[in-house]
This record gives C-alpha cells, sequence and structure tokens, in this order.
C-alpha cells in the first residue's frame, strides 16, 4: 500500500506524467533524489505498472464509445474475457455485480463498425446476452 507521500506523488504524475523530476520535486517540496527513490519504489512494487498516452478529445470524437454489459454462462467467464481482448477495439473489460457478469469498453469508427463489433461480441462461446450503451458525450473524466 502506498504511503501519503508515494499518494501526493502519484496524484501528481496523474495530472502529468510528462513532469520533470525537478518539477515533481518542486510541486512536493523534497529533492530530485526523493522523487526518484520514490517513483523507482512504487515501479518496483508494481504501484506504477507503465506510463501510458491519453488521446485528446478532438480525436477521441471520431468514433463511437459504448459500454457493453455481458452476461455469461457460468464459469465462462474467463473464456469470455480472454475472447472480448482478441477484438481490437475492446479498450478495457470489467467484471461487474448486478444482473450482468463484464462491461466492455468499445470503440467504433462508425455505426457499421459498432454493429458488426456488437455481433461479434454477441457470438462468442459463453455470451448468453448483452446490453449496450452508446456514450454520446463525457461530462467529466479524471
Amino acid at each position: 500500500m502506498a504511503t501519503e507521500s508515494e499518494e501526493r506523488l502519484i496524484s501528481v504524475l496523474k495530472e502529468d506524467v510528462r513532469a520533470t523530476v525537478s518539477d515533481i520535486a518542486r510541486k512536493l517540496n523534497v529533492s530530485r533524489a526523493t522523487v526518484q527513490a520514490r517513483i523507482a519504489k512504487l515501479e518496483k512494487e508494481g504501484i506504477i505498472v507503465g506510463y501510458t498516452l491519453v488521446l485528446g478529445k478532438g480525436y477521441l470524437n471520431q468514433y463511437i464509445s459504448a459500454h457493453v454489459a455481458i452476461a455469461t454462462e457460468q464459469k465462462s467467464s474467463q473464456v469470455v474475457s480472454s475472447g472480448l481482448m482478441k477484438i481490437e477495439q475492446v479498450s478495457a473489460v470489467h467484471a461487474i455485480s448486478g444482473e450482468y457478469d463484464m462491461i466492455a469498453i468499445i470503440h467504433a469508427r462508425n455505426p457499421e463498425q459498432l454493429s458488426h463489433l456488437l455481433d461479434q461480441i454477441g457470438s462468442l462461446k459463453g455470451v448468453v446476452r448483452t446490453n449496450t450503451s452508446v456514450i454520446l458525450e463525457t461530462k467529466e473524466k479524471r
């Protein structure tokens, strides 16, 4: 579990993962060596596992995004999850509680591709039924 000082470091990195060690040190009021050591520790412990690209709203608005709730046959969620992750347009799969077993986040270039993706997901071995919600607009995102 991360300490309070490590949580502050993570918060600064979430704001700007490209910030220099010097900038981070200034924001946290610690030395550069301290920042470097904490980052190395967080990476070694698996708390930080990578640094990623965040796409801009202008680019993302070219796509139709949707949440696909998926009910699976009993004991087949791992097979379904693996099948979903083989589909390039699936960006995430979450296990959930309730009527459905998982939610897949998908991104399609147009309505036709969205329809094809939904058919592809529905035909995966172990999928019982799906319910799709198209994202009309993202109001806020961290």
